[in-house]
């Protein structure tokens, strides 16, 4: 067919133009029967590492997690840093380091919880020393950065004072402001709004879905909208106390995302502990600021193994995951909902009203099978569940938890759940074990 010779003449072109210094960018495929998304090359996947807390960083961690990120699909990390920690600079020099020995990206995300509208002459200096960097992440022709909050922040100083061309994706909390952004330089905008909420911190009774993303790519008319993506969020600080309701998101903020196909996606988080939604391992060189009450002990690495086919599916343009392989990821809480914990000195954290006791389990599967769920002392669950990825709940049941899927009688995957529940515990804990099959 005529349209196979065109195509293979600019798969041609697209191999030779390079060579001879001539762009590429507007050489697409006319096949109509090729469903991919046209623009699945220029998508990407970060992860928002929180520099932070990791002032004993070596190089030799910075390279494990970028590994790790690598191996599913992630292409950088946000190094989210703050103006007050004097650490910052020693580890974003690292982070730099690192990344370009493993052909990683990194990007800065300022966080303006610390630095302020007054900063722009350090903000310049870090983008002039970095903006070029061979393991910065560019993005449209500039060197991408991002922040949290600092929505009024002006970027046009920032941009007149870097030699290198800057893509400005900073976070907005109202979506209306993206009509200012020509005014503050900036190039897009990044959402926080990763969890059933109205705005803010507030929590709502109801699945996660897509309003705010609509929001953001109305407003922002054809900018770069960064999406974010996150499977969890309880804290149980001082200063915020809370859980939000997702139980069953992180597979169905993925979903949402295949559907809406943004421009970026940035998952929240690959460490923040303190918050409860790392997909990162649990690093020993982190430093501790309370939330190893929590965290300690509450792995969440096979949320990789999960991601993995939806990142997949998303940098391709395709509307699911592709499964080659039978799995199983569970997550689900330490205790059920309603424990007291009298020697705890703060109060369960809000929103506990609205979770349910269950167990969350999403199968990985190259065809249909058979769920089988036994929580504790009850009875066996069985759930017959469809090829593909499909999360699954069941009711929650103190003790061991156990975990089998049967395909055609017989038993293709099992095990036991790497947590017993229990109906006691010294501090509340909202968090999640989990774990993978």
């Amino acid at each position: 067919m005529l349209w196979k010779t065109l195509l293979a003449m600019t798969v041609l072109l697209g191999t030779i133009l390079p060579v001879m210094g001539i762009p590429t960018a507007n050489i697409t495929s006319d096949d109509p029967d090729d469903d991919t998304d046209p623009q699945a090359l220029e998508k990407y996947v970060f992860a928002h590492f929180m520099v932070g807390i990791v002032e004993n960083y070596q190089l030799a961690d910075w390279i494990t997690d970028m590994t790790i990120a690598q191996s599913i699909g992630i292409d950088a990390f946000a190094l989210n840093c703050a103006s007050i920690d004097k650490y910052t600079p020693t580890q974003l020099a690292l982070a730099y380091q690192a990344a370009q020995q493993v052909n990683f990206k990194v990007f800065i995300s300022f966080d303006f919880a610390y630095w302020s509208n007054g900063d722009t002459a350090k903000i310049t200096e870090y983008m002039q020393k970095y903006s070029n960097h061979p393991a910065q992440m560019q993005y449209k022709g500039g060197a991408l950065v991002s922040t949290f909050v600092g929505d009024s922040f002006n970027w046009g100083p920032v941009k007149q004072g870097t030699s290198h061309p800057i893509h400005a994706v900073p976070n907005l909390q109202d979506p209306a402001a993206a009509s200012s952004n020509g005014q503050r330089g900036a190039d897009g905008a990044f959402s926080w709004y990763a969890w059933p909420t109205d705005g803010g911190n507030s929590i709502v009774n109801r699945p996660m879905d897509t309003v705010w993303d609509e929001r953001y790519v109305k407003d922002l008319a054809g900018a770069t909208y960064m999406a974010p993506v996150s499977p969890w969020f309880a804290t149980h600080f001082n200063s915020k106390n809370w859980v939000f309701i997702c139980e069953n998101l992180p597979t169905l903020r993925w979903e949402e995302m295949l559907s809406l196909k943004p421009s970026l996606i940035e998952i929240i988080s690959w460490n923040d502990y303190g918050e409860s939604h790392y997909i990162g391992p649990y690093a020993a060189h982190h430093s501790d600021d309370g939330s190893s009450q929590w965290a300690k002990d509450m792995p969440h690495d096979a949320w990789l193994d999960l991601y993995k086919p939806y990142i997949a599916a998303y940098k391709s343009g395709a509307s699911k995951p592709t499964i080659e392989k039978d799995g199983l990821v569970y997550w689900y809480r330490p205790t059920p909902k309603g424990v007291t914990c009298p020697e705890d000195p703060m109060p369960a954290p809000n929103g506990v009203n609205m979770l349910t006791d269950s167990i969350f389990v999403a199968t990985m599967l190259t065809s249909p099978a058979t769920l089988i769920v036994t929580s504790g002392s009850n009875g066996p669950v069985r759930v017959e569940v469809p090829a593909g990825i499909v999360t699954s709940k069941v009711p929650m049941g103190v003790g061991a938890q156990v975990f089998e899927v049967s395909r055609d009688g017989k038993t293709i995957l099992s095990g036991k759940g790497g947590l017993d529940v229990k109906d006691r515990t010294k501090y509340y804990n909202f968090n999640v074990f989990v774990g993978g099959v």
